[in-house]
């Protein structure tokens, strides 16, 4: 229901700033700043995205949790889907989620309406005497032997002899 409620509201709220915006500066000062917001959101994306990416990488390399290097990438990529939809409501939500300390607020509010149930990070499997290991165990018989009691079937070559 959220979902919907946004869906509909959003192109309404939209739609009346361009209005507004547009009726007190003018329709080309409007499309100028759009497509400069969408410049300077697709920069600014580019260059926090990169910044988590490495944060991402190094809590990787040193096995640290990496719920918040994700949960920022994720805000970042979420960002610059704002910003390069044309709008203005849309364009302060993205350069908002830009910011780290508005980040930091939503993944507190996140975590807190969010519970994991568990994490685990790295090889954790250990052989044991009784565990998984690389040994099948198995018996066989020799059914290429010369002393077949039965011919073949005709259906499929008995085994070849030279």
């Amino acid at each position: 229901m959220y979902l919907f409620i946004a869906f509909l509201m959003v192109p309404i709220v939209e739609i009346a700033l361009f209005i507004q915006v547009g009726g007190a500066i003018g329709l080309w000062p409007t499309l100028a700043i759009v497509v400069l917001t969408a410049f300077l959101g697709t920069w600014l994306v580019r260059a926090q995205g990169r910044m988590a990416l490495s944060q991402m990488q190094s809590s990787f390399s040193e096995l640290n949790d990496p719920t918040e290097p994700l949960a920022h990438g994720a805000m970042i990529l979420v960002a610059g889907a704002l910003l390069l939809t044309p709008g203005f409501f849309t364009d302060a939500v993205g350069f908002a989620l830009l910011m780290p300390p508005v980040r930091m607020a939503v993944l507190r509010y996140l975590q807190s309406r969010i519970k994991v149930a568990q994490f685990e990070m790295g090889a954790t499997q250990t052989r044991t005497r009784h565990g998984p290991s690389d040994v099948i165990d198995g018996e066989f018989e020799d059914v290429t032997a010369d002393n077949n009691p039965m011919p073949p079937s005709g259906w499929v070559e008995g085994p070849k002899r030279h």
